[in-house]
């Protein structure tokens, strides 16, 4: 050891601690999207003309429209969080463990991977694929 003083129970327990709060923001995430869902179904229809439109009768309204493009546009910031900090809990431990085991270079590449920004593409391509199977 170098001199470091490294309780793994205490990095388990601020983990521990993490892995809660990202549980509360992928529930906080969830009711999100189904309180878009539910403001853009109320949100009212698109009438031209005295007619309606789209191939239901009705299209949706400009503010049910505007809603759909912040939800989209944010998307990926949505699903960056919960994903990071998950990400930094898990290199927190993988870095912990080989610390404690004395191998100081796997601490320091577990640390520098934790700290790269997690790619949500594929996060997102993967929850866009199991929505289109339901």
């Amino acid at each position: 050891m170098t001199g470091w003083d490294i309780a793994p129970g205490g990095v388990q327990s601020v983990v521990s601690r993490v892995r809660e709060a990202a549980d509360g923001m992928n529930a906080g995430i969830k009711l999100y999207g189904s309180c878009v869902q539910g403001a853009m179904e109320s949100a009212g229809t698109l009438s031209v003309g005295g007619g309606s439109t789209g191939s239901g009768g009705s299209g949706g309204g400009l503010v049910a429209v505007a809603l759909g493009q912040f939800a989209e546009g944010t998307e990926a910031d949505v699903a960056f969080l919960p994903l990071r900090a998950s990400n930094s809990a898990n290199g927190a431990v993988e870095a912990t463990n080989a610390y404690v085991a004395g191998n100081l270079e796997q601490a320091w590449n577990a640390q520098r991977q934790a700290m790269l920004a997690p790619d949500v593409t594929a996060l997102l391509q993967a929850a866009r694929s199991r929505a289109g199977e339901r």
